[in-house]
Protein backbone atom coordinates (compact mmCIF):
# COMPACT_ATOMS: atom_id res chain seq x y z
CA UNK A 1 0.00 0.00 0.00
CA UNK A 2 1.30 3.39 -1.02
CA UNK A 3 0.04 6.53 0.76
CA UNK A 4 0.80 10.01 -0.51
CA UNK A 5 -0.47 13.53 0.01
CA UNK A 6 -2.14 15.44 -2.79
CA UNK A 7 -4.47 18.38 -3.31
CA UNK A 8 -7.90 16.82 -3.79
CA UNK A 9 -11.13 18.41 -4.99
CA UNK A 10 -13.89 15.83 -4.86
CA UNK A 11 -16.77 17.77 -6.40
CA UNK A 12 -16.99 16.42 -9.92
CA UNK A 13 -14.13 14.01 -9.15
CA UNK A 14 -13.84 11.11 -11.56
CA UNK A 15 -12.36 8.19 -9.68
CA UNK A 16 -12.80 6.11 -6.54
CA UNK A 17 -12.85 8.10 -3.34
CA UNK A 18 -13.31 7.69 0.40
CA UNK A 19 -14.94 10.43 2.45
CA UNK A 20 -14.85 10.72 6.25
CA UNK A 21 -18.00 12.40 7.45
CA UNK A 22 -17.95 13.99 10.90
CA UNK A 23 -20.62 15.90 12.82
CA UNK A 24 -22.03 19.35 12.14
CA UNK A 25 -20.81 19.63 8.56
CA UNK A 26 -21.92 22.15 5.99
CA UNK A 27 -23.82 19.97 3.53
CA UNK A 28 -23.09 22.35 0.67
CA UNK A 29 -19.43 21.32 0.94
CA UNK A 30 -20.16 17.65 0.47
CA UNK A 31 -19.32 16.04 -2.89
CA UNK A 32 -22.72 14.34 -3.12
CA UNK A 33 -26.05 14.94 -4.82
CA UNK A 34 -29.11 16.06 -2.88
CA UNK A 35 -30.54 12.53 -2.93
CA UNK A 36 -27.26 11.06 -1.77
CA UNK A 37 -27.09 13.54 1.11
CA UNK A 38 -30.66 12.67 2.14
CA UNK A 39 -29.75 8.98 2.07
CA UNK A 40 -26.62 9.62 4.13
CA UNK A 41 -28.60 11.65 6.64
CA UNK A 42 -31.10 8.81 7.08
CA UNK A 43 -28.37 6.21 7.48
CA UNK A 44 -26.56 8.40 9.97
CA UNK A 45 -29.74 8.85 12.00
CA UNK A 46 -29.95 5.04 12.24
CA UNK A 47 -26.27 4.58 13.10
CA UNK A 48 -23.75 7.37 13.61
CA UNK A 49 -20.92 4.93 12.92
CA UNK A 50 -21.44 3.33 9.56
CA UNK A 51 -20.01 2.93 6.05
CA UNK A 52 -22.11 3.80 3.00
CA UNK A 53 -21.09 2.84 -0.52
CA UNK A 54 -22.33 4.65 -3.63
CA UNK A 55 -21.90 2.90 -6.97
CA UNK A 56 -20.95 5.58 -9.50
CA UNK A 57 -20.07 3.37 -12.41
CA UNK A 58 -17.30 2.82 -13.18
CA UNK A 59 -16.22 4.19 -9.78
CA UNK A 60 -17.20 3.84 -6.13
CA UNK A 61 -17.63 6.45 -3.44
CA UNK A 62 -17.33 5.26 0.18
CA UNK A 63 -18.56 7.37 3.07
CA UNK A 64 -17.32 6.58 6.59
CA UNK A 65 -19.31 8.24 9.37
CA UNK A 66 -18.29 8.33 13.03
CA UNK A 67 -19.34 9.76 16.36
CA UNK A 68 -16.99 12.60 17.24
CA UNK A 69 -18.83 13.18 20.53
CA UNK A 70 -17.08 10.16 21.98
CA UNK A 71 -13.78 10.61 23.84
CA UNK A 72 -11.02 11.29 21.33
CA UNK A 73 -9.22 7.99 21.91
CA UNK A 74 -12.44 6.03 21.35
CA UNK A 75 -13.47 7.85 18.17
CA UNK A 76 -9.96 7.50 16.75
CA UNK A 77 -9.87 3.79 17.54
CA UNK A 78 -13.27 3.44 15.88
CA UNK A 79 -11.81 5.09 12.78
CA UNK A 80 -8.93 2.57 12.72
CA UNK A 81 -11.44 -0.26 12.90
CA UNK A 82 -13.64 1.37 10.26
CA UNK A 83 -10.58 1.55 8.02
CA UNK A 84 -10.22 -2.21 8.36
CA UNK A 85 -13.88 -2.76 7.41
CA UNK A 86 -13.53 -0.35 4.49
CA UNK A 87 -10.43 -2.13 3.22
CA UNK A 88 -12.38 -5.41 3.14
CA UNK A 89 -15.15 -3.72 1.12
CA UNK A 90 -12.70 -2.15 -1.32
CA UNK A 91 -10.83 -5.40 -1.96
CA UNK A 92 -14.18 -7.16 -2.57
CA UNK A 93 -15.10 -4.39 -5.05
CA UNK A 94 -11.70 -4.70 -6.75
CA UNK A 95 -11.00 -1.10 -5.80
CA UNK A 96 -7.31 -0.71 -5.05
CA UNK A 97 -6.68 3.00 -5.63
CA UNK A 98 -8.68 5.88 -4.19
CA UNK A 99 -8.61 9.48 -3.03
CA UNK A 100 -9.27 10.21 0.65
CA UNK A 101 -10.78 13.36 2.09
CA UNK A 102 -13.43 14.41 4.59
CA UNK A 103 -15.52 17.08 6.25
CA UNK A 104 -16.13 17.81 9.92
CA UNK A 105 -12.99 16.00 11.07
CA UNK A 106 -9.67 17.00 12.60
CA UNK A 107 -6.18 15.93 11.50
CA UNK A 108 -5.81 13.40 14.36
CA UNK A 109 -8.94 11.62 13.18
CA UNK A 110 -7.74 11.50 9.59
CA UNK A 111 -4.35 10.18 10.72
CA UNK A 112 -5.98 7.46 12.82
CA UNK A 113 -8.02 6.35 9.81
CA UNK A 114 -4.96 6.19 7.55
CA UNK A 115 -3.09 4.32 10.27
CA UNK A 116 -5.90 1.78 10.41
CA UNK A 117 -5.70 1.28 6.64
CA UNK A 118 -1.94 0.75 6.79
CA UNK A 119 -2.08 -1.70 9.70
CA UNK A 120 -5.04 -3.60 8.21
CA UNK A 121 -3.45 -3.94 4.77
CA UNK A 122 -0.48 -5.93 6.12
CA UNK A 123 -0.42 -9.68 5.67
CA UNK A 124 2.56 -12.02 5.76
CA UNK A 125 2.93 -12.99 2.10
CA UNK A 126 6.58 -13.93 1.76
CA UNK A 127 6.03 -17.64 1.26
CA UNK A 128 2.81 -17.54 -0.81
CA UNK A 129 3.02 -18.53 -4.45
CA UNK A 130 -0.20 -16.64 -5.17
CA UNK A 131 0.01 -13.16 -3.73
CA UNK A 132 -3.09 -11.81 -1.91
CA UNK A 133 -4.65 -8.57 -3.04
CA UNK A 134 -3.65 -5.36 -1.30
CA UNK A 135 -4.58 -1.71 -1.60
CA UNK A 136 -2.56 0.20 -4.18
CA UNK A 137 -2.26 4.00 -3.93
CA UNK A 138 -4.29 6.08 -1.50
CA UNK A 139 -4.04 9.82 -2.17
CA UNK A 140 -4.81 11.82 0.96
CA UNK A 141 -6.05 15.40 0.95
CA UNK A 142 -3.00 17.47 1.89
CA UNK A 143 -4.87 20.12 3.86
CA UNK A 144 -5.07 17.78 6.89
CA UNK A 145 -1.35 17.68 7.70
CA UNK A 146 2.06 18.77 6.53
CA UNK A 147 4.31 16.54 4.48
CA UNK A 148 6.82 16.43 7.35
CA UNK A 149 4.21 15.25 9.86
CA UNK A 150 2.83 12.63 7.50
CA UNK A 151 6.25 11.29 6.51
CA UNK A 152 7.18 10.90 10.19
CA UNK A 153 4.13 8.69 10.68
CA UNK A 154 4.98 6.72 7.56
CA UNK A 155 8.44 6.01 8.94
CA UNK A 156 6.86 4.76 12.17
CA UNK A 157 4.47 2.50 10.23
CA UNK A 158 7.41 1.16 8.25
CA UNK A 159 9.10 0.08 11.48
CA UNK A 160 5.90 -1.66 12.56
CA UNK A 161 5.83 -3.43 9.18
CA UNK A 162 9.35 -4.76 9.66
CA UNK A 163 8.68 -5.81 13.24
CA UNK A 164 5.75 -7.87 11.98
CA UNK A 165 7.87 -9.39 9.22
CA UNK A 166 10.59 -10.44 11.67
CA UNK A 167 8.14 -11.96 14.13
CA UNK A 168 6.31 -13.83 11.37
CA UNK A 169 9.48 -15.32 9.89
CA UNK A 170 10.12 -18.96 10.85
CA UNK A 171 13.30 -19.75 12.72
CA UNK A 172 14.62 -21.62 9.69
CA UNK A 173 15.11 -18.22 8.07
CA UNK A 174 15.67 -15.98 11.09
CA UNK A 175 17.79 -17.40 13.88
CA UNK A 176 19.77 -15.38 16.42
CA UNK A 177 22.79 -14.95 14.16
CA UNK A 178 20.73 -13.85 11.16
CA UNK A 179 18.61 -11.44 13.21
CA UNK A 180 21.69 -9.86 14.77
CA UNK A 181 23.23 -9.37 11.32
CA UNK A 182 20.05 -7.75 10.03
CA UNK A 183 19.87 -5.35 12.98
CA UNK A 184 23.52 -4.44 12.48
CA UNK A 185 22.88 -3.61 8.81
CA UNK A 186 19.91 -1.35 9.64
CA UNK A 187 21.78 0.33 12.47
CA UNK A 188 24.71 1.11 10.17
CA UNK A 189 22.33 2.70 7.64
CA UNK A 190 20.76 4.88 10.35
CA UNK A 191 23.98 5.86 12.08
CA UNK A 192 22.94 3.96 15.21
CA UNK A 193 25.79 2.35 17.14
CA UNK A 194 25.47 -1.43 17.18
CA UNK A 195 27.55 -3.95 19.12
CA UNK A 196 27.00 -7.64 18.47
CA UNK A 197 28.41 -10.04 21.07
CA UNK A 198 29.05 -13.57 19.76
CA UNK A 199 29.05 -16.72 21.89
CA UNK A 200 32.66 -16.42 22.99
CA UNK A 201 32.13 -12.82 24.06
CA UNK A 202 28.92 -13.78 25.87
CA UNK A 203 30.91 -16.45 27.71
CA UNK A 204 33.48 -13.83 28.71
CA UNK A 205 30.62 -11.71 30.09
CA UNK A 206 29.48 -14.74 32.14
CA UNK A 207 25.86 -14.39 31.08
CA UNK A 208 24.76 -17.62 32.68
CA UNK A 209 21.10 -17.30 31.74
CA UNK A 210 21.60 -16.70 28.03
CA UNK A 211 24.28 -19.40 27.78
CA UNK A 212 22.16 -21.96 29.62
CA UNK A 213 19.13 -21.52 27.40
CA UNK A 214 21.36 -21.80 24.34
CA UNK A 215 22.95 -25.11 25.39
CA UNK A 216 20.32 -27.21 23.64
CA UNK A 217 20.64 -25.43 20.29
CA UNK A 218 22.91 -25.93 17.30
CA UNK A 219 22.72 -22.17 16.59
CA UNK A 220 24.92 -19.75 18.51
CA UNK A 221 23.38 -17.04 20.73
CA UNK A 222 23.83 -13.35 20.19
CA UNK A 223 23.58 -10.31 22.44
CA UNK A 224 22.91 -7.11 20.50
CA UNK A 225 23.25 -3.63 21.96
CA UNK A 226 21.90 -0.70 19.93
CA UNK A 227 22.57 2.87 21.04
CA UNK A 228 20.85 5.95 19.64
CA UNK A 229 22.35 9.09 21.16
CA UNK A 230 21.23 12.34 19.51
CA UNK A 231 23.12 15.55 20.24
CA UNK A 232 19.97 17.22 21.57
CA UNK A 233 18.94 14.41 23.93
CA UNK A 234 16.77 15.62 26.80
CA UNK A 235 18.01 12.85 29.13
CA UNK A 236 21.54 12.84 30.54
CA UNK A 237 21.29 9.14 31.39
CA UNK A 238 19.89 6.76 28.78
CA UNK A 239 16.55 4.99 28.65
CA UNK A 240 17.22 1.24 28.37
CA UNK A 241 14.85 -0.92 26.30
CA UNK A 242 15.32 -4.66 26.84
CA UNK A 243 13.61 -7.16 24.55
CA UNK A 244 13.22 -10.92 24.82
CA UNK A 245 14.73 -12.59 21.76
CA UNK A 246 13.85 -16.29 22.02
CA UNK A 247 13.88 -17.05 18.32
CA UNK A 248 11.94 -20.27 18.84
CA UNK A 249 10.74 -21.85 22.06
CA UNK A 250 10.19 -25.60 22.32
CA UNK A 251 10.11 -25.36 26.11
CA UNK A 252 13.47 -27.11 26.31
CA UNK A 253 13.47 -30.33 28.33
CA UNK A 254 10.16 -29.22 29.83
CA UNK A 255 8.89 -29.51 26.29
CA UNK A 256 5.62 -27.82 25.42
CA UNK A 257 2.64 -30.20 25.17
CA UNK A 258 0.06 -30.60 22.39
CA UNK A 259 -0.14 -27.53 20.15
CA UNK A 260 1.47 -25.09 22.61
CA UNK A 261 4.58 -25.06 20.43
CA UNK A 262 2.64 -23.66 17.49
CA UNK A 263 3.48 -20.00 16.82
CA UNK A 264 6.56 -20.08 19.06
CA UNK A 265 8.52 -18.33 16.31
CA UNK A 266 6.87 -15.26 17.85
CA UNK A 267 8.77 -15.60 21.14
CA UNK A 268 11.28 -13.00 19.92
CA UNK A 269 8.61 -10.32 19.55
CA UNK A 270 10.00 -8.38 22.51
CA UNK A 271 13.38 -7.97 20.84
CA UNK A 272 11.75 -7.05 17.52
CA UNK A 273 9.53 -4.50 19.31
CA UNK A 274 12.38 -2.79 21.14
CA UNK A 275 14.67 -2.70 18.08
CA UNK A 276 11.84 -1.27 15.97
CA UNK A 277 11.04 1.37 18.59
CA UNK A 278 14.65 2.53 18.73
CA UNK A 279 14.90 2.58 14.92
CA UNK A 280 11.67 4.62 14.69
CA UNK A 281 13.10 7.14 17.16
CA UNK A 282 16.28 7.38 15.08
CA UNK A 283 14.29 7.66 11.83
CA UNK A 284 12.42 10.67 13.19
CA UNK A 285 15.24 12.25 15.22
CA UNK A 286 13.46 12.07 18.57
CA UNK A 287 15.59 13.83 21.21
CA UNK A 288 15.89 10.84 23.55
CA UNK A 289 19.06 8.89 24.34
CA UNK A 290 18.06 5.20 24.03
CA UNK A 291 19.91 1.93 24.43
CA UNK A 292 18.26 -1.32 23.31
CA UNK A 293 19.65 -4.56 24.74
CA UNK A 294 18.55 -7.71 22.94
CA UNK A 295 19.56 -11.21 24.12
CA UNK A 296 18.89 -13.83 21.43
CA UNK A 297 18.79 -17.61 21.26
CA UNK A 298 16.33 -20.42 20.62
CA UNK A 299 15.31 -22.85 23.37
CA UNK A 300 15.79 -26.48 22.28
CA UNK A 301 15.97 -29.85 24.09
CA UNK A 302 19.06 -31.10 22.25
CA UNK A 303 22.77 -31.53 22.96
CA UNK A 304 23.62 -30.60 26.56
CA UNK A 305 20.33 -28.78 27.16
CA UNK A 306 19.95 -27.15 30.53
CA UNK A 307 17.64 -28.98 32.90
CA UNK A 308 15.36 -28.45 35.86
CA UNK A 309 17.43 -28.51 39.08
CA UNK A 310 20.40 -26.85 37.34
CA UNK A 311 21.77 -23.84 39.23
CA UNK A 312 22.95 -20.97 37.08
CA UNK A 313 25.20 -18.03 37.91
CA UNK A 314 23.91 -14.94 36.17
CA UNK A 315 25.78 -11.90 34.81
CA UNK A 316 25.44 -10.02 38.11
CA UNK A 317 26.48 -13.03 40.23
CA UNK A 318 22.97 -14.01 41.33
CA UNK A 319 22.48 -17.78 41.53
CA UNK A 320 19.25 -19.13 40.05
CA UNK A 321 17.66 -22.53 40.57
CA UNK A 322 16.03 -23.77 37.37
CA UNK A 323 12.55 -25.06 38.17
CA UNK A 324 11.22 -25.15 34.63
CA UNK A 325 13.18 -24.87 31.38
CA UNK A 326 10.11 -23.35 29.72
CA UNK A 327 10.60 -20.27 31.89
CA UNK A 328 13.60 -19.39 29.74
CA UNK A 329 12.72 -15.88 28.59
CA UNK A 330 13.23 -14.38 32.01
CA UNK A 331 16.69 -15.98 32.20
CA UNK A 332 18.00 -14.28 29.09
CA UNK A 333 16.26 -11.01 29.97
CA UNK A 334 17.78 -11.05 33.46
CA UNK A 335 21.33 -11.03 32.06
CA UNK A 336 20.47 -8.15 29.73
CA UNK A 337 18.74 -6.12 32.46
CA UNK A 338 21.70 -6.60 34.81
CA UNK A 339 24.09 -5.61 32.00
CA UNK A 340 22.06 -2.45 31.35
CA UNK A 341 21.99 -1.49 35.03
CA UNK A 342 25.74 -1.98 35.49
CA UNK A 343 27.12 -0.60 32.23
CA UNK A 344 24.75 2.22 31.30
CA UNK A 345 23.39 3.51 34.64
CA UNK A 346 20.05 4.18 32.90
CA UNK A 347 17.41 6.45 34.33
CA UNK A 348 14.76 3.87 33.44
CA UNK A 349 14.68 0.27 32.19
CA UNK A 350 11.67 -1.01 30.24
CA UNK A 351 11.51 -4.57 29.03
CA UNK A 352 9.05 -6.17 26.61
CA UNK A 353 8.53 -9.91 26.45
CA UNK A 354 6.06 -12.55 25.38
CA UNK A 355 6.58 -13.95 28.85
CA UNK A 356 3.58 -15.68 30.40
CA UNK A 357 0.36 -17.37 29.40
CA UNK A 358 -0.91 -16.14 32.74
CA UNK A 359 -1.00 -12.60 31.37
CA UNK A 360 -3.30 -13.72 28.55
CA UNK A 361 -5.56 -15.56 30.97
CA UNK A 362 -5.73 -12.48 33.19
CA UNK A 363 -6.61 -9.78 30.65
CA UNK A 364 -7.09 -11.67 27.35
CA UNK A 365 -5.80 -10.03 24.16
CA UNK A 366 -6.90 -6.46 24.83
CA UNK A 367 -3.81 -4.93 26.39
CA UNK A 368 -0.44 -5.31 28.07
CA UNK A 369 0.11 -6.56 31.61
CA UNK A 370 2.52 -4.18 33.35
CA UNK A 371 4.49 -4.14 36.59
CA UNK A 372 6.74 -1.36 37.84
CA UNK A 373 9.37 -0.86 40.51
CA UNK A 374 10.43 2.66 41.54
CA UNK A 375 8.87 3.98 38.31
CA UNK A 376 5.40 5.28 39.12
CA UNK A 377 5.80 8.54 37.17
CA UNK A 378 7.02 6.86 33.94
CA UNK A 379 4.27 4.27 34.30
CA UNK A 380 1.62 6.98 34.64
CA UNK A 381 2.87 8.62 31.44
CA UNK A 382 2.90 5.25 29.68
CA UNK A 383 -0.67 4.61 30.78
CA UNK A 384 -1.85 7.99 29.50
CA UNK A 385 -0.27 7.63 26.06
CA UNK A 386 -1.48 4.02 25.93
CA UNK A 387 -5.06 5.24 26.15
CA UNK A 388 -4.35 7.83 23.47
CA UNK A 389 -3.01 5.38 20.89
CA UNK A 390 -5.26 2.58 22.16
CA UNK A 391 -2.44 0.24 23.06
CA UNK A 392 -3.52 0.03 26.67
CA UNK A 393 -1.65 -1.12 29.75
CA UNK A 394 -2.92 -2.68 32.98
CA UNK A 395 -0.98 -2.37 36.23
CA UNK A 396 -0.53 -5.57 38.24
CA UNK A 397 0.35 -5.43 41.96
CA UNK A 398 4.00 -5.83 42.89
CA UNK A 399 3.70 -6.41 46.64
CA UNK A 400 6.77 -7.65 48.50
CA UNK A 401 4.91 -10.82 49.46
CA UNK A 402 5.32 -12.04 45.87
CA UNK A 403 9.10 -12.15 46.40
CA UNK A 404 8.52 -15.09 48.75
CA UNK A 405 7.14 -17.15 45.87
CA UNK A 406 10.46 -17.22 44.01
CA UNK A 407 12.74 -17.88 46.96
CA UNK A 408 14.90 -20.99 46.55
CA UNK A 409 16.18 -23.44 49.13
CA UNK A 410 19.38 -24.06 47.17
CA UNK A 411 20.10 -20.76 45.37
CA UNK A 412 19.39 -17.04 45.67
CA UNK A 413 16.13 -17.28 43.70
CA UNK A 414 14.35 -19.72 41.40
CA UNK A 415 13.23 -19.02 37.85
CA UNK A 416 9.59 -19.93 38.33
CA UNK A 417 7.00 -19.63 41.11
CA UNK A 418 3.73 -21.51 41.60
CA UNK A 419 0.86 -21.38 39.11
CA UNK A 420 -0.77 -18.57 41.06
CA UNK A 421 0.30 -15.04 40.11
CA UNK A 422 2.56 -16.37 37.36
CA UNK A 423 2.75 -13.06 35.52
CA UNK A 424 3.68 -11.18 38.69
CA UNK A 425 6.34 -13.62 39.88
CA UNK A 426 7.95 -13.50 36.42
CA UNK A 427 8.09 -9.73 36.76
CA UNK A 428 9.46 -10.03 40.29
CA UNK A 429 12.24 -12.30 39.02
CA UNK A 430 13.26 -9.68 36.45
CA UNK A 431 12.96 -6.76 38.87
CA UNK A 432 15.62 -8.40 41.05
CA UNK A 433 18.19 -7.72 38.31
CA UNK A 434 17.21 -4.08 37.83
CA UNK A 435 18.32 -3.43 41.42
CA UNK A 436 17.49 0.21 42.31
CA UNK A 437 17.09 1.42 38.73
CA UNK A 438 13.46 2.46 37.98
CA UNK A 439 11.98 -0.47 36.09
CA UNK A 440 8.86 -1.26 34.02
CA UNK A 441 8.01 -4.75 32.78
CA UNK A 442 5.69 -5.19 29.77
CA UNK A 443 4.27 -8.69 29.30
CA UNK A 444 3.10 -8.59 25.68
CA UNK A 445 2.18 -12.29 25.47
CA UNK A 446 -1.47 -11.55 24.66
CA UNK A 447 -0.95 -8.93 21.97
CA UNK A 448 2.28 -9.60 20.07
CA UNK A 449 0.82 -12.36 17.89
CA UNK A 450 -2.80 -13.19 17.11
CA UNK A 451 -3.91 -16.68 16.09
CA UNK A 452 -6.87 -15.20 14.24
CA UNK A 453 -7.77 -11.77 12.91
CA UNK A 454 -8.31 -9.16 15.61
CA UNK A 455 -9.49 -5.61 14.91
CA UNK A 456 -7.20 -4.27 12.17
CA UNK A 457 -4.58 -6.99 12.61
CA UNK A 458 -4.41 -9.98 10.29
CA UNK A 459 -3.52 -13.33 11.88
CA UNK A 460 0.13 -13.31 12.92
CA UNK A 461 2.40 -10.62 14.31
CA UNK A 462 0.85 -7.29 15.27
CA UNK A 463 3.70 -4.95 16.17
CA UNK A 464 1.58 -4.03 19.20
CA UNK A 465 3.57 -1.94 21.65
CA UNK A 466 5.61 0.07 19.15
CA UNK A 467 3.02 2.85 18.85
CA UNK A 468 2.75 2.85 22.67
CA UNK A 469 6.49 3.17 23.25
CA UNK A 470 6.95 5.68 20.42
CA UNK A 471 4.22 7.91 21.90
CA UNK A 472 5.96 7.55 25.28
CA UNK A 473 9.23 8.72 23.70
CA UNK A 474 7.47 11.64 22.02
CA UNK A 475 6.27 12.86 25.42
CA UNK A 476 9.38 11.80 27.37
CA UNK A 477 10.32 15.39 28.12
CA UNK A 478 7.35 15.53 30.55
CA UNK A 479 9.36 13.35 32.94
CA UNK A 480 12.13 15.96 32.93
CA UNK A 481 9.95 18.96 33.70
Amino acid sequence: MNCKLNTITLKGYEGNFVFLLGDDVAERNLPFSKKEIEFLRARRDENRETIVRFDRLPYYAYVVTFDSDKPAEESQEHLRRSADRLRTMMIADKVFDAALSGEGIIPEEMMAFVEGLVLADYTFDRYKTKQPEHLGTIEIDDHFFSAEEFEANQRLWNRIFWCREWVNLPVQDLNAVQFANELKSIADDLGVECTVFDKRQIESLRMGGLLAVNRGSVDEPRFVVLEYKPDNAINAKPLALVGKGVMYDTGGLNIKPDDYMQEMKSDMAGAATMASTLFAAADNNLPVHIVALLPMTDNRPGFNAYAADDILTMYDGTTVEVVNTDAEGRLILADAIAYAAKNYDPELIIDAATLTGAAVRAISTFGIAVMQQNASAPYNLLSIVGEKVYERVVMFPFWKEYDELIKSDVADIKNCGPAQAGTITAGKFLAHFAKEVPYIHLDIAGVAYFSKKQQYYAPGASGYGIRLLYAFLQTYDILHK
